[in-house]
């Protein structure tokens, strides 16, 4: 029979609310839920209530929203929960050692990477962008370091020639949940050991910049389809076509000869895509947004006959 724990949660982001979702289907007691204070969000710049504190608040749970960690204050207020666990799924503050030491069980973390491979804040995205064929959860005893505790449960999934940094964000947030749920039942009897990462074999998956964004038609027509999927939905993949910022949401490697054609030209075009010479094959273009546009289908953009369509050359 499981022994329900006294848990606190601390996420912000939809990944971490599918986690606070499971998790409140199960006996556990979540005695309270930190999350990042509001930001401003949308249009209007309005304060907005990160996904987890909306959950939390849907279920009456007390909220709580330090700015830091640190302070002696924001440590005995934690402390006052006298949990026996706490979760840490994509929370966003640094724990430092007096919290990690507080829970009786310490605190453990939903990471989005089979660790050791991606340690950092982009485990979903440079995965992608890195051609990885797998990824997973790991479920990590947490210490001091970037995401470098004992790991105590892992679950796979295969990364997908469709997948985009959404879809498997998606995936892994439901995989996430599950496997914490999971990880649980163990827990109940006390502190698991888990397995030493092997710091050999770890990759920093390092934040996205938007610059990131901009495709290098040097670059393989395989790898330049990896960067769409990897960079979407942001910061979004985009080239330069006449004066105009061309983003790409949708686009599908070939294997053709091409002859002498350069890098960045438009080699040909069909009812819906739009061809692209690159370092090595050819990149289809499938789905693309002009400037002030949505993101349309080529076959749309194709009807409209939008001068674009004139350019011979991308950059």
């Amino acid at each position: 029979m499981t022994v329900p724990l006294r848990i606190i949660f601390a996420g912000t982001p939809d990944f971490a609310a599918t986690s606070l979702a499971a998790l409140l289907k199960t006996t556990h007691e979540i005695v309270a839920v930190y999350t990042q204070p509001d930001r401003p969000a949308g249009r209007g710049r309005k304060l907005t209530a990160s996904p987890v504190k909306q959950l939390a608040l849907e279920h009456n749970l007390p909220v709580i929203q330090p700015l830091s960690l640190k302070t002696e204050s924001a440590q005995a207020e934690l402390a006052a929960f006298n949990a026996d666990l706490m979760i840490v799924v994509a929370y966003g503050l640094i724990l430092p050692k007096v919290v990690l030491d507080t829970p009786r069980l310490g605190c453990i973390n939903v990471h989005a990477s089979l660790l050791p491979r991606w340690r950092g804040a982009a485990p979903i995205h440079r995965a992608l962008l890195a051609g990885d064929h797998e990824t997973g959860i790991t479920i990590m005893q947490m210490d001091v370091g970037l995401d470098t505790g004992n790991m105590l449960c892992k679950s796979t999934t295969p990364i997908y020639d469709t997948d985009t940094s959404h879809s498997l964000h998606d995936r892994l947030a439901a995989l996430g949940a599950e496997t914490l749920v999971q990880s649980l039942d163990a827990l109940t009897e006390g502190p698991l050991a888990g397995e030493v990462q092997d710091d050999t074999l770890a990759c920093y998956a390092e934040k996205l910049q938007k610059e990131e964004g901009r495709l290098d038609w040097a670059q393989s027509a395989v790898y330049l389809a990896r960067q769409v999927r990897g960079l979407n939905p942001w910061p979004v993949a985009w080239c330069v076509m006449g004066e105009q910022i061309l983003r790409v949401w949708d686009a599908q490697a070939l294997e053709m000869n091409l002859g002498d054609a350069e890098p960045g030209t438009l080699v040909s075009m069909t009812k819906d895509q739009l061809v692209i010479a690159t370092g090595e094959g050819a990149l289809a273009l499938k789905t693309i947004q002009l400037p002030g546009h949505k993101a349309q289908p080529v076959s749309a953009l194709l009807n409209g006959k939008h001068p674009f369509l004139l350019q011979q050359r991308f950059n």
